[in-house]
């Protein structure tokens, strides 16, 4: 696996990934419609071209495939922390995570933060968050459930 910078021409392969990873979360989480609201189909390509040019992603590929990004803003929030469907349990959130911590690092970040679904709860307590609230956010008429989390960067 290399973790490498976004590149413009990820974006399509990154909002696919992103629909594909959303649309995978059992319906025991999350409802269909809930799924559609957060992940709507076909994937906003367009936008999602104008967002990873601003955002740059880290970019996890295995032969040139991507499997997962991570978004890191400079004051430490994730925004985005997604893995390829069939490329879950494999590593790929946790060297994304630490890729991204060691840029927090020298940015001289001294906290991390995320708004983590209900499925990225655990991933994100195991690499030590704590919940500070659970929101309920309305996204498309729906109602989603995520949890405000900070930790601090891991070297």
């Amino acid at each position: 696996m290399k973790i490498r910078h976004f590149k413009p021409s990820d974006s399509t392969e990154i909002a696919d990934l992103f629909h594909g990873s959303v649309h995978s979360i059992s319906s025991d989480i999350y409802s269909a419609a809930q799924l559609e609201a957060w992940a709507p189909t076909p994937p906003g390509y367009t936008m999602w071209k104008e967002r990873l040019a601003i955002t740059k992603p880290f970019v996890a590929t295995i032969d040139d495939v991507v499997v997962g990004f991570i978004e890191l803003e400079s004051d430490g929030h994730i925004d985005c922390l997604y893995v390829h469907r069939n490329y879950q349990r494999r590593g790929v959130a946790l060297a994304l995570f630490k890729h991204a911590s060691d840029e927090a690092i020298k940015n001289g970040c001294e906290i991390m933060y995320v708004e983590a679904s209900i499925l990225a709860k655990a991933f994100f307590e195991k690499m030590g968050f704590d919940v500070q609230a659970e929101n309920i956010v309305q996204k498309n008429h729906q109602e989603l459930i995520n949890y405000s989390m900070i930790g601090a960067p891991k070297p």
